[in-house]
């Protein structure tokens, strides 16, 4: 049977990489290298530094306040943040901006245009205390290119390269979408894919009574209602893993039930994924700004790096 994903023909070659000379950026760093590697794609390291002027009606805006001796320093030192990825043979283009960094970082997305953005989270336990409105919040609710947010080292379990790969689908267009793009990856790295689908039972929050404490008729319907399900979700997860991906990497396919973020975290530890893959039905939409959307909560709370594709 034909699979209905084939693997993307999306290639990353054009990253940009926004640093801010944080202990977080270089964990950043190494991902953005890792793909790069993967894709022999170019990096784009970006510095956006936003000076504290006061701004005075009788002088220049505050990016023509800076030295040119101050940007030429900002300049080398995010070069130096990239050397072992220019020693490892990756070109590395250097650009230092003036300005609020979410919006020149997606400028700078949309001029070159980028392929990819992978920048870091910065939060305590990846996004889970990170205010709305973040640098990264931004960049990864209005970006239209995918968007790999990157948890500090300290908190992340991830290695590279990338040994475990998990992708979330629903069956809907940007999930096949982004399983395209898992795929592409596995097959890069070499990595081990898990292709999850949760089943929204009708019971989440409180718990579910259990089938037996229903009356009969009721019980057996849910009953049955459940088994359908299941055999219709695993049989279309069967169909979902291209032939080229199956010889090249080992990928198999889990069901569960429950609260979609929640399990697919739960998997991702179980799994002890490097890296999720999810799509987003579109950044701008409000189900992306909600707190409790699947994705935001995934980039929250994950413990590795998130990949998240919009269509």
């Amino acid at each position: 049977m034909r699979s209905e994903v084939e693997p993307a023909t999306l290639q990353f070659q054009r990253i940009l990489c926004p640093i801010d000379f944080s202990d977080a950026s270089a964990h950043v760093i190494d991902q953005a290298t890792a793909i790069a590697g993967y894709y022999r794609a170019r990096i784009l390291a970006l510095h956006v530094y936003n000076p504290v002027f006061a701004p005075i009606p009788t002088l220049p805006p505050p990016a023509e306040r800076v030295a040119q001796t101050e940007i030429e320093r900002l300049q080398q030192r995010t070069q130096a943040c990239f050397r072992t990825a220019i020693d490892a043979g990756i070109d590395v283009d250097v650009a230092v901006d003036i300005g609020q960094p979410a919006v020149d970082i997606l400028d700078r997305a949309a001029g070159l245009p980028a392929n990819l953005i992978v920048i870091g989270t910065h939060g305590a336990g990846g996004f889970e205390h990170l205010l709305l409105g973040s640098v990264a919040e931004k960049v990864l609710r209005k970006a239209t290119c995918p968007v790999l947010t990157v948890p500090p080292r300290a908190h992340a379990t991830s290695v590279l390269p990338f040994q475990r790969l998990l992708c979330a689908v629903d069956f809907s267009d940007p999930s096949l979408a982004a399983l395209a793009l898992a795929c592409s990856l596995a097959q890069e790295s070499g990595a081990a894919l898990t292709i999850l689908h949760v089943i929204e039972w009708p019971w989440i929050e409180p718990p579910a009574p259990a089938l037996g404490d229903l009356p009969v008729e009721q019980g057996a319907q849910l009953a049955e209602f459940r088994r359908y399900l299941e055999k219709t979700a695993t049989s279309r997860l069967q169909t979902l893993i291209p032939e080229t991906v199956q010889s090249r990497c080992a990928a198999r396919s889990a069901l569960r039930h429950g609260k979609p973020y929640v399990e697919i975290l739960r998997t991702a530890e179980d799994v002890r994924a490097d890296l999720i893959v999810i799509g987003v039905h579109g950044r701008n939409t409000a189900g992306m700004m909600l707190f409790g959307s699947t994705t935001n909560q995934v980039v929250r709370r994950a413990a590795c790096p998130v990949l998240t594709l919009k269509q």
